[in-house]
């Protein structure tokens, strides 16, 4: 009996590893992959454009860059609607195997000297692949882990998904540095910025490899079940997309609401900033750096801490917290982007604190709003929009409000944002120990899970 109840748990803690690491190393990719694009966009665009004119292939390089962004709503149903059917796995599998199939494309592609056209051609059917799976790899990651994860570690787990993201953004910033410190300009445009994109799409079949041999969710695993056992004509008229989206409609916006404040916030403090600092402020770019890797190694700290605590509190004060934190320190913050890359810092670290907390439990919580047979695409399609949205359109946005209407109307209009994402969430009914079942009335409800199933499922 003993030995029994050893190897099980042996086997469960085997279990447990894959999950999370094959989920970590598999979302870093996806940062990872964003991250060399952004930064070593100006060594290679002139291999994929017409080099005659550096500025315009520069440019072109950028808006094929925003074709991820196009994509991602696209990938979000596509993938959304294949992990509710086929499972989360395997739709997490076909994800990474995209992204690494679009790395490796871009790294050995033919440069424009070469097939001419062509090449801007094949930059853009890797960059449409790799967004197509970026619209599906987060919520279809954040399902399976709120699904894997004991509902009392729910909060805990969920933070692993920003936790390997901005690792990833990192490791991207780091190899870039040291790429061009080793290599120089003159190499690294010649053949250095495929380096990042052939260890990109190595590292995506390492990762395919481990997600096909992580275990399938039960809840999952359950619905299928029931399915194959009730196959009578009324239990295959199953609501189509449009229908369950209808059903749903209150979390679909939910989704929204929460995803407006946050992923613009996200793009001003971790994006933005840094790079205003040195493009506009003239501030030192290796300083700048190592201000935002050493704010970024904080913002990955601060991430379990939140996931615990909204683990023990709930989630709603957490979130809540976080949102009126961002909103009120949002122009003493921004006061200190003064060039000092000291000063950069501690905005950066302080606007951390806040935008961590409601980052490291929002997978969670978007998941903990859908039912087990729309949670992903309920989840997906939501976020992809608003990601493309909001987030795609911030920079552009920062830039013509500042130039146009002076320094405040850009943070005049994330206020706005960071308002309606608290409300938001201050009417979101709590869902800490909420049990994740296919019944739909749960998730319609204007009310959470009775406190005796959340206490039961925590136990």
């Amino acid at each position: 009996m003993t030995t029994t109840r050893s190897t099980t748990e042996q086997h469960h803690r085997v279990e447990t590893r894959r999950a999370l690491v094959g989920t970590g190393f598999g979302n870093a990719l996806e940062w990872f992959d964003w991250a060399i694009y952004a930064t070593f966009a100006p060594f290679f665009a002139s291999s994929f454009f017409n080099s005659d004119n550096p500025v315009s292939a520069f440019l072109s390089t950028l808006v094929v860059f925003a074709v991820g962004f196009v994509g991602r709503p696209i990938g979000g149903f596509i993938f959304g609607r294949l992990g509710d059917r086929i499972g989360r796995r395997t739709a997490m599998s076909l994800t990474v195997g995209l992204i690494a199939a679009g790395g490796l494309l871009i790294g050995v592609s033919p440069t424009y000297d070469t097939i001419g056209v062509w090449a801007s051609v094949l930059l853009l059917v890797a960059r449409l692949t790799q967004g197509l799976a970026y619209g599906g790899e987060q919520p279809t990651a954040g399902a399976y882990l709120s699904e894997r994860a004991p509902a009392k570690r729910r909060g805990l787990w969920a933070s692993l998904i920003y936790s390997s993201g901005t690792v990833g953004v990192m490791a991207g910033m780091l190899l870039g540095a040291v790429l061009s410190a080793v290599l120089g300009a003159e190499t690294m445009a010649a053949w250095g910025w495929r380096v990042p994109f052939i260890i990109a799409g190595l590292g995506g079949l390492y990762a395919l490899w481990m997600r096909r041999s992580m275990p399938e969710t039960e809840q999952f695993t359950e619905q299928i079940e029931v399915v194959l056992e009730d196959q009578t004509a009324e239990a295959a008229k199953k609501p189509g997309f449009f229908a369950d989206m209808w059903t749903m409609r209150r979390s679909v916006m939910q989704v929204v609401g929460m995803t407006m404040g946050m992923t613009v916030a996200y793009y001003y403090w971790v994006v933005a900033s840094s790079s205003y600092s040195i493009s506009v402020l003239g501030a030192d770019p290796t300083a700048t750096l190592l201000a935002g890797v050493a704010s970024n190694v904080l913002f990955i700290a601060f991430l379990p801490f939140w996931g615990m605590l909204s683990d023990r509190i709930g989630r709603r004060p957490v979130m809540l917290f976080g949102y009126v934190g961002l909103l009120v320190t949002l122009f003493p913050l921004s006061a200190l982007i003064d060039g000092n890359p000291v000063h950069l810092f501690f905005a950066m670290t302080g606007a951390a604190v806040f935008l961590t907390a409601i980052l490291s439990i929002s997978p969670a919580v978007m998941s903990e709003i859908f039912p087990t047979r729309v949670r992903t695409v309920g989840v997906a399609v939501p976020l992809a929009v608003a990601t493309a949205i909001f987030g795609g359109t911030s920079l552009y946005l920062q830039t013509w409000l500042t130039t146009t209407y002076g320094a405040h109307a850009f943070l005049i209009y994330l206020s706005v944002l960071l308002v309606i994402s608290a409300y938001t969430i201050y009417r979101l009914p709590e869902t800490k120990g909420r049990v994740l079942t296919d019944d739909t009335e749960t998730f319609t409800d204007a009310v959470s899970v009775p406190a005796e199933a959340a206490r039961a499922s925590l136990k």
